[in-house]
């Protein structure tokens, strides 16, 4: 959203159009919503409140909650059927309200859109309690994955309202948020009768370059609906798509994935890698110059080549095409946790640039380097190493898979937006991208990847490809199994697997 002032962000004080909210409500009459009360939790001058009152004149209760004693004056000299509420939703007593809405109950609104970070940036109060709500764990706790949505954490309110009660919520978000609390939901059984998303046009009417929706849900005491249908816009009739939850994810295709749903399982012999994590690509990653490298901060350094290796980047391989050679990566460690003061006297000039730089690199915010060596890095391993690979952007709006070579007698490396699978022969490389590559995986594979995300594959929606069923399907298990068992026997597999036991979780 449109980042004008301190206040617009910490509050999300973005007032809804009331064009849109008469868009919004009307999507939801065609839904055949009928509430008895209607309530805005964070209603601002009250635009959906107005078009709600117009909608359903049926209604008995209109309520509207904001901490913004203007807003609510400018919303009481439009219409006095709304009861206005002063007040700050993290402190409120919100059981107490509801206890005395008659059902069904419609919750809708424009929550806040700014996330926990940029509040924590702003040094912002206008923040729930601190908690590890997402029940993130270990890495995916400390790498940014516990950054959340301020109306992400609203809505889950919402649900836990309606919980007990009969209403449907219906609310603009970003469209990633929705689908987190549909799979929150759907996770864990909540009474969700039904459920819609709506495409909004948020640049048109927020000024913000992301991809939004209107997400209903209807909730209903013993109901339980694991789709989702998705609309186009607010104006759509027919549903372009069936959302869904299978297998403890969200699908984006129904259709395909119940096709194809007998690939699904974790693969015993190939496990998807990401690329070297290092946040500290002015130092680390380094284009040729002659006979010295230069980084992006201009410097033209002598390195031992020994700890200097090629690298790709995701816009190396995103459009099918492989541009090799033109980055190259300083590699401080062959596995996690290894111990870099040898660098000091196996590659002295290697060690004076890092030491030149240190200040860059105790700058590096995540937690995951910290009580680690110096200049430490994640996403090593022997694995890293492999001659040949098979590789895919994380950013890139396609499935393309790409075979990877060693270039100058030495291993193709990765920055952190890239997956690949270590593959230990040309023949291997070539066979697991020609499993990758085929119809049945695009078709299994795309089935659960949402391309409107920042980053639609992951290395999770990889690793729910099993290439032995893949195989079986295509009928070249004999040749998926033979190196399978190379794998499993070979000494660098070995060593891979005792350094990973041996890194804390």
């Amino acid at each position: 959203m449109r980042k004008n002032s301190k206040d617009q962000r910490q509050f999300g004080d973005f007032q809804t159009p009331l064009s849109l909210a008469q868009a919004a409500v009307g999507a939801l009459r065609r839904q055949n919503v009928a509430p008895r009360s209607v309530i805005e939790p964070t209603c601002g001058e009250g635009a959906f409140l107005l078009a709600a009152i117009e909608a359903f004149p049926n209604a008995e209760r209109f309520v509207g909650v904001d901490l913004n004693a203007q807003h609510l004056s400018v919303l009481s000299h439009q219409t006095k059927r709304v009861e206005l509420i002063h007040a700050d939703f993290f402190r409120h007593d919100w059981d107490a309200l509801l206890a005395d809405l008659p059902q069904p109950i419609l919750i809708l609104g424009n929550p806040p859109w700014v996330t926990s970070s940029e509040l924590s940036s702003l040094q912002s109060a206008n923040i729930p309690t601190k908690s590890n709500f997402q029940r993130r764990r270990g890495y995916d706790a400390i790498t940014g994955k516990s950054n959340f949505d301020i109306s992400e954490w609203m809505l889950l309110q919402y649900l836990r309202w309606l919980t007990d009660r009969s209403g449907s919520i219906a609310v603009l978000c970003k469209t990633a948020v929705a689908r987190k609390i549909l799979l929150h939901a759907w996770k864990h059984e909540l009474p969700v009768a039904r459920s819609a998303l709506f495409g909004i046009d948020a640049q048109k009417h927020f000024g913000a370059s992301v991809n939004a929706c209107l997400l209903v849900m209807e909730m209903a005491q013993g109901e339980r609906c694991v789709d989702c249908a998705v609309y186009e816009a607010l104006d759509s009739v027919n549903p372009a798509q069936m959302i869904g939850y299978y297998d403890d994810i969200v699908v984006s295709n129904v259709v395909h994935y119940q096709k194809w749903r007998n690939l699904e399982g974790a693969d015993p012999a190939y496990t998807w890698r990401s690329g070297i994590k290092h946040d500290c690509s002015k130092v680390m990653e380094l284009e040729r110059d002659g006979d010295c490298y230069r980084n992006a901060l201009g410097e033209s350094v002598v390195l031992e080549n020994d700890y200097v290796y090629p690298m790709l980047k995701s816009s190396d391989i995103g459009n099918g095409e492989i541009r090799y050679g033109r980055k190259h990566m300083l590699v401080t460690q062959k596995y996690v946790g290894e111990d870099t003061d040898a660098i000091r006297i196996a590659a002295p000039q290697a060690w004076r640039y890092l030491q030149s730089h240190r200040e860059l690199f105790e700058k590096r915010g995540s937690a995951i380097y910290r009580n680690r060596p110096s200049y430490s890095i994640f996403g090593v391993g022997d694995y890293a190493f492999s001659n040949w690979k098979v590789a895919i952007s994380g950013f890139y709006k396609q499935l393309s898979f790409q075979i990877i070579e060693p270039l100058g007698g030495k291993a193709v490396l990765f920055d952190d937006t890239a997956y690949f699978l270590p593959c230990w022969s040309e023949a291997e490389a070539r066979f697991i991208a020609g499993l990758l590559n085929s119809e049945p995986a695009r078709q299994f594979l795309e089935s659960m990847i949402f391309w409107s995300d920042k980053r639609p594959i992951t290395a999770a929606i990889l690793r729910r490809l099993d290439l032995g069923a893949l195989s079986r399907r295509l009928g070249c298990e004999a040749r998926y199994l033979a190196f399978a068992s190379g794998r499993r026997s070979s000494p660098i597999a070995r060593i891979a697997e005792r350094q990973a036991s041996a890194i804390p979780r």
